[in-house]
Order: structure tokens, then sequence, then C-alpha cells
């Protein structure tokens, strides 16, 4: 794997084919040093506040982590309530974990795992190629932010999980069903092609203002000697709607 925010690239040569965000001075006067309980309250009091205001904001800002950090942090994961559009429900956030993928322009309806980091710092890879996983440091399918799964292309048996993924279209369909029994509806908006060594990671998992998933897998030219392909694959799409847990 040569760019870490990408899906795993690398296949073995044909005969095992594999896919692939102190210092201060010192003081004699007490006085100076210690402010009085008046000034100490004067003080601290609205500073407190500013950095309370300060922190929800940053909270609210955060979607999913850049997975190149050296410090991943869990990110946030509480949604904020869309809008209301006239002749339109306003859309839920989704804030159960995914268990299922459902792409009917490529023929897909799988399971889903559960994919954390290497310990590079690269997001681990499905183990299964005809099962993706989603990035579990970022938000689920559904909750503001940017959810991101990651699939194999191919293996040495043939086409895997996400081998028609740059067949996908504006429009097409991509349904992620939710533990908690919902199901949230995602719209394809495009599909890109990135050279490995500029996967734009902030792109790809970084939060833009919208409930996003993206989709991503490995493609473009194979080189035969090292094994890996030399691209990713992404299908950046949009939540459209969200079907609640039957009742």
């Amino acid at each position: 794997m040569t760019s870490p925010p990408s899906s795993d690239g690398s296949r073995p040569p044909r005969s095992s084919r594999s896919s692939g965000g102190d210092g201060s001075s010192g003081s004699s006067s007490t006085s100076k040093r210690w402010p009085s309980l008046r000034g100490w309250w004067a003080i601290t009091v609205p500073m407190v506040l500013l950095l309370i205001a300060v922190g929800f904001l940053i909270r609210s800002l955060l979607g999913a982590p850049d997975p190149t950090a050296a410090h991943p942090t869990a990110p946030a994961t509480a949604g904020q309530a869309a809008p209301v559009t006239a002749g339109r429900a306003p859309i839920v956030a989704a804030s159960s974990v995914p268990v299922s993928l459902r792409i009917p322009a490529m023929g897909v309806s799988v399971s889903l795992s559960q994919l954390g980091l290497n310990a590079d710092n690269s997001p681990q890879v499905p183990v299964r190629y005809q099962e993706p996983g989603w990035f579990k440091l970022g938000p689920a399918p559904g909750m503001m932010g940017s959810a991101v799964i990651l699939g194999h292309v191919d293996d040495k048996k043939g086409p895997a999980v996400f081998f028609k993924l740059g067949t996908l279209r504006a429009g097409d369909a991509v349904d992620v069903s939710l533990a908690n029994g919902s199901v949230a509806h995602f719209a394809v908006k495009a599909v890109e092609t990135y050279l490995k060594a500029q996967f734009p990671s902030q792109k790809v998992y970084g939060p833009h203002g919208f409930r996003g998933l993206q989709l991503v897998t490995c493609g473009g030219n194979f080189d035969k000697t090292t094994g890996h392909y030399l691209s990713n694959v992404v299908a950046f799409t949009s939540l459209v709607s969200t079907t609640p847990p039957k009742t």
C-alpha cells in the first residue's frame, strides 16, 4: 500500500492476485503573581465561558478524522438536525452501526465488516474479498460528515465486491442498513480515479458540511512488478433520505 488513506491496492503477481485529518518570568511580588480573588474571578470566568463556546464550535465542525494523523481520535458522532424543506420530510441522521450494503446498479447486496487502523496508521482493509468494510473511526453512514466504506476490486479468483465501482453513475442508489433497523439511502454524486500518490485524503475522509458516504477500491493500471494497482477509485455519494426502523 503506497497511500495510507487508500483501500488495499496490492495484489501479488498473477499467480496469487489480491486487491486491493510556558515560559514566564518570575516575580518577587506575591501580589503580582497571585491576583486578588475578585481579579481572578473577573479574569477566569469569561475565559472558561470562552473555552466552552470554542469547544462546542469545534465539536460541531468535526467529521471524520484524517487517517494519516499520528494519533487519530474518534470523530464527533452527534448528528445535526437537517433543515425542513417545503414538501419534503427532514432527513434524520442514522446513528447506528452499518451492517449491510446494497448497490443495485452493481448487483451488490452484502454484509459489512468494521475496519480500524493498522500499526502504520493506514486504514485496515477487509479480510474477505466479497465483503466490504466500514471505517469505524469515522461517522456512521447517515451521520454528519464523511462515512467511508472500503472494498476489494478483485483477487486471484476474479472480480471482488467493488469490481464494478467505476461503472456507477450520478444518481445511482446506495443503501446502507444499520443495526437499529433503519436504512440510510444515498445517491451517487460522482466517481473519480486518483493516483495513489495523489490520493485526496481530506476530500474522502474529511467533513464537508453534509452527510456523505465514500466508497473506495483500487483501480487504474496494474503494476505486475510490484503487484499493486496504481490508482484508487472513489464513488462520492450524499444522503437523500432514511427509512426508520420498523415498529
